[in-house]
């Protein structure tokens, strides 16, 4: 999950991305250094050698949003989606909407400088559920696509996704080749020099440790793949051929030492 850390009370973050697990080695990145807003979010991700981006967007009733990204100058190469829930009626996408916005001119010069065109539903539906029977439901929910993309080009509204949410899913397919997708894995060879090297470097760290001043329980675990002994201290020293350990606090260090 992503998601801005609260600032304030009266500044807490509006919003949250979640990603499978199972995406990465896509390696996404919440970037905060480009655009650090309550209302957006920024994600970036490494596909086929390249670096691509998706951005979330709330816009709350006095268009928050819009006015920051309308007032900001930033460049943003190979954005694909902008996609939020933008509070905007408008008949250019809600047939059952018959006036013109004008807040809606700056969100698509906004996307227009992203380089990004609004992406029509595969089958309409309101976006936005209301209780109130005396209003209708609406569509407030866009996604903006890029432009030169021949694969991302539309999305699907699931209102029966929505379950005890007042506003529908929105849904699009992003194709990613297999074999684009780095997988390799590095690991310390077993029992080789650079092994060795680097569990000296570790236990040299912790020996560096002033551990008189720790008053609270604290555990360490290191975690090694190359098949040392994991052993629990407790309160005695560890030796080493070249540097020892002295504990000297309440608690117990977890560590993966040489024998």
């Amino acid at each position: 999950m992503f998601a801005r850390e609260p600032v304030s009370h009266s500044n807490l973050p509006r919003m949250a991305i979640f990603i499978n697990i199972r995406l990465s080695s896509l390696y996404f990145s919440f970037r905060k250094d480009i655009i650090n807003h309550r209302d957006i979010l920024l994600l970036s991700f490494f596909n086929n050698g390249n670096i691509y981006w998706i951005m979330n967007v709330y816009s709350d009733s006095s268009h928050s949003a819009v006015k920051y990204h309308k007032d900001m100058e930033v460049y943003i190469r190979n954005l694909i989606i902008m996609t939020g829930d933008f509070n905007i009626c408008n008949s250019l996408w809600d047939p059952s909407y018959n006036f013109h916005s004008s807040i809606s001119d700056d969100l698509f010069a906004i996307a227009d400088s992203f380089n990004l065109f609004l992406s029509f539903p595969i089958e309409h539906f309101p976006t936005r559920f209301l209780d109130n029977f005396n209003d209708s439901n609406s569509i407030i929910d866009l996604m903006f696509l890029r432009c030169d993309s021949e694969e991302i080009n539309s999305h699907i509204i699931h209102p029966d996704w929505r379950l005890t949410s007042d506003h529908a899913p929105l849904m699009i397919s992003i194709p990613i080749v297999k074999e684009h997708i780095s997988t390799q894995k590095k690991s310390l060879i077993k029992n080789s020099a650079k092994e060795a090297e680097f569990v000296n470097e570790v236990i040299t760290l912790f020996s560096k440790i002033d551990t008189p001043n720790i008053v609270t329980l604290m555990i360490w675990t290191i975690l090694l793949k190359n098949g040392q002994i994991l052993s629990t201290i407790h309160g005695r020293n560890i030796q080493n051929s070249s540097t020892s350990l002295n504990v000297q606090k309440v608690g117990r260090i977890t560590s993966v030492i040489k024998t």
